[in-house]
Parts: structure tokens; C-alpha cells; sequence
């Protein structure tokens, strides 16, 4: 039984620790000797770690390859300020030695529950060929399994089992309050480029020991696999308008929003402009929140760099957890007319005591009858919001 996990390496910094983990990735690289050594990067479900082997490396480097599984010995502690593990002994696990489960991160969501949510939004359509349309996708066993339980990217964002379930329902929501901002926006139209923009994903990605890409989605891409969806899809609603397949088509190929980020047309029309936009701010916001997890046991408030960001990131909650200065009261009238402005008096708040912060976790209230209720959420019109609530098997929120 595995009883190390990544997110509890504060607790043994400097200690020899003796753990297994799924191998996200191996390397072969040259010491300054010219000797080899191992990099590897290692997972278990509440992260990632670097790993180094530096001596006996001849002996391990035929032992093991990506995504096997390895018991590990080694000693743990800190580089430029990141845990990394020094590893002295080696040895690949059987399949029949391993409990997958603790190898592979998972929404802590239930997963059921937000399957629901779409099913009840879809029910809410207006549009009786799109409402038809994701109804076919959903009624199709492997896609609504896979979709489940299919991670929404191999490391940027929602890289966890569910996490492809977890972003569309997140978008949804967001999809839904933002139409009502902007009653020219075709809600059905936007929520079904939301549903689709993702969907390839399930064929994209391989997920049973650590994410990486399948040969067809490293060839073709998420895009291409799910145009193809789409048209399988449509051909099963009778009369299903061609010109409404085009438009779901630039959907899925703009949503990236850039060439330069894959999509080969920018959004052409408002539905388009508002999925890319969201599904972009539903992904950083992700980013942010799994990166000040990792980085939860750093003391100062701002983190490492984030590559995804292409920047390091401040964590709020501790840059104002500090002591507050005195509060001088603005200086009077008289203050100023008689030279006693700087004698100004201290405001009522003791420079020890910490300024009170109430979090801005309200929304504006969503009639319960018009959208479905988030699983642990609450009602809509309580709903906390989306960065506070998600979190992973370490736990953090910012």
C-alpha cells in the first residue's frame, strides 16, 4: 500500500523516503563527465515530482520506461526552492502490485452529479436540433463514459481524471451567466459549441497510467476528431440544417482564438468570440488554482514561474495574511488651517491587528428554474465561486 504521496513532501524534507510512482517521463542526459544520468519527472494522483539518478545509472536506464511503475529510494529535499527526489534504488512494479487508483489525480467532484448538470441545461434548449444533437452524444455509451472520466489537457489545465467534465460544466455555468449580459448571443448555440469545443479530448489523450497523447491525436489533434464527431452525430438528427453544422464546425476549429494557438480561423461571430474567451479564462483560472496548490508549502506569496502563464503568480491569500500597519485618519480642515495635520489621529484599527477580508464569493442570484445546480454548490443564487470550490486531493484554495 503506497503510504508517501508527492503532496506530503514538506513533512519529510532532507529524509530517505522509500515510495512507488507512475513514470511521467524518463531521459537519458550527460553529466559534465560525459557519464550518464536519469531525469525523470514521477506521479502519483496529488502531483508531480523531478527525480535524479546519478549513480549506478547503467544498471537502470533497461529497467523501466515511461508510464511503468516504480518502487523508489531516495532522498527528498529542495532545489531552486522546488522538492526534487535523489533517487538511490530502483525497481519496476507488476501491474498486480499497484492500486491504479493511487496514481492517476481525480476531480474530488462527483463526477455523476456533474454529468447531470448537463443533462438538465440541455433540457433548457429551445433550438429542438441542437437540444437532438447533444442528446445523441450523450445517449452514446463510450462517449458519455469516456467523457466522464477523460482529463481536459495532458498538463495545462484540468490534467486530472474528470477534468474534461469538470472545465464544460465550469463553462457552462460562465456560458450562461455571460448570455444574460448579452441577449443577442444564441445561449443554445454557445452551450453547444461548449459541450463540442473539448470533446475530441476523449480520443486525444490516453489516461490509464499518466496522461499522454494517443497516435492519433498527436497526428490529427482534438479539432480535427471532433469535426468528425460532429458529423457523425448530425447525419442521426433527421432534417439537421446544414447551415447550423458550419457554424458548429467554426465553433470547435476557432475556440483556441489565435493561429498561433492552433486554430486555423479566428471567431467570426459573437458565439464564437464569447467560447473562445471563456473557455481561455476557465483554463487559467484552472491553471492558477492547481499551480498554488503545488505551491502551497512555499512561505513567501509569490510562487515560482508558471510556464503556462509565462509568469509567477501571487497568491493573495497570503500576501494579506500579514500584519497591518497603522491606519492614520485623513487630516481635518482645522488640521490643515492650524499645522497639526501630521498629529493626525490613529485610526481605530491597533497596527497588530490583522485588516479583516471578507472573500467576494457571492454572485448575482441565478433563478434555481432557469439553471442547474452545481454539485456542492448549493443553489445557484448562494453558489460560491468556481476557483474557490475546486480542488484537488492535497486541498488549497485562493
Amino acid at each position: 500500500m503506497k503510504d508517501f504521496f508527492i503532496c506530503d513532501c514538506s513533512q519529510h524534507e532532507n529524509k530517505v523516503i522509500t515510495s512507488s510512482f507512475v513514470v511521467v517521463s524518463k531521459q537519458v542526459k550527460p553529466k559534465k563527465t560525459g557519464e550518464p544520468y536519469l531525469a525523470l519527472t514521477l506521479g502519483d494522483r496529488t502531483g508531480q515530482i523531478e527525480a535524479k539518478m546519478w549513480d549506478n545509472v547503467e544498471e537502470a536506464i533497461d529497467v523501466f520506461d515511461q508510464d511503468d511503475f516504480l518502487k523508489v529510494k531516495g532522498l527528498l529535499n529542495k532545489y531552486k526552492n522546488r522538492f526534487q527526489l535523489t533517487i538511490h534504488k530502483v525497481r519496476r512494479l507488476d501491474e498486480a502490485d499497484v492500486d491504479f487508483c493511487d496514481y492517476l489525480p481525480k476531480s474530488t467532484k462527483n463526477l455523476d452529479e456533474l454529468w447531470q448538470v448537463l443533462v438538465d441545461f440541455v433540457l433548457t434548449f429551445q433550438n429542438p436540433y441542437l437540444k437532438a444533437l447533444l442528446q445523441a452524444f450523450m445517449a452514446d455509451e463510450e462517449i458519455a463514459t469516456a467523457y466522464r472520466s477523460a482529463p481536459a489537457a495532458k498538463t495545462l489545465h484540468h490534467a486530472f481524471i474528470g477534468g474534461l467534465l469538470d472545465h464544460v460544466v465550469s463553462l457552462f455555468y460562465s456560458c450562461d451567466l455571460v448570455c444574460r449580459n448579452y441577449p443577442q448571443v444564441d445561449r443554445d448555440l454557445l452551450l453547444t459549441g461548449a459541450f463540442l469545443h473539448d470533446i475530441g479530448k476523449i480520443h486525444e489523450l490516453a489516461y490509464t497510467r499518466s496522461f499522454s497523447y494517443t497516435t492519433r491525436g498527436q497526428l490529427l489533434g482534438h479539432m480535427i476528431i471532433e469535426l468528425e464527431m460532429l458529423h457523425a452525430k448530425a447525419a442521426q438528427v433527421p432534417e439537421f440544417p446544414e447551415q447550423l453544422v458550419t457554424l458548429l464546425e467554426h465553433l470547435i476549429i476557432s475556440h483556441h482564438g489565435h493561429y498561433e494557438f492552433g486554430s486555423p480561423k479566428l471567431p467570426m461571430f459573437p458565439e464564437a468570440l464569447m467560447l473562445h474567451y471563456l473557455d481561455d479564462l476557465d483554463s487559467k483560472m484552472e491553471s492558477m488554482r492547481a499551480h498554488f496548490e503545488r505551491e502551497v508549502d512555499l512561505e513567501s506569496p509569490w510562487t515560482t514561474y508558471n510556464p503556462s502563464l509565462g509568469r509567477p503568480l501571487l497568491n493573495r491569500a497570503k500576501f494579506l495574511d500579514k500584519k497591518a500597519p497603522a491606519v492614520t485618519a485623513p487630516a481635518t480642515a482645522a488640521d490643515l488651517a492650524t499645522g497639526t495635520a501630521s498629529a493626525a489621529v490613529a485610526a481605530s484599527v491597533p497596527s497588530s491587528a490583522p485588516v479583516p477580508m471578507t472573500a467576494n464569493s457571492e454572485s448575482e442570484g441565478i433563478p434555481q428554474n432557469q439553471t442547474p445546480t452545481l454539485p456542492g454548490l448549493g443553489a445557484p443564487d448562494d453558489k460560491k465561486e468556481h476557483s474557490q470550490v475546486v480542488t484537488a486531493a492535497c486541498g488549497v484554495k485562493f
